[in-house]
């Protein structure tokens, strides 16, 4: 079996990660997700463009990746 990530795979593992430390970014420090100057940015850049990449790349990819993860 071919144990090497593929180009599309690595894209989406970037983007979970991301994700994830967007997610932790906005629980863990003062950043408001709406403010006056910034608008929703700030929740954009660290929730919302990650996981639009994911879902463009394919909707179960996700949930695929962590079934692969958490396998090995």
């Amino acid at each position: 079996m071919n144990d090497t990530l593929s180009p599309r795979r690595i894209r989406a593992l970037i983007a979970m990660a991301w994700l994830a430390a967007g997610a932790l970014l906005l629980l863990l420090t003062p950043l408001s997700a709406h403010s006056e100057t910034l608008g929703w940015s700030p929740v954009f850049w660290l929730l919302l463009a990650p996981a639009s990449v994911l879902v463009a790349m394919r909707p179960r990819l996700p949930l695929e990746l962590l079934g692969t993860l958490w396998r090995r």
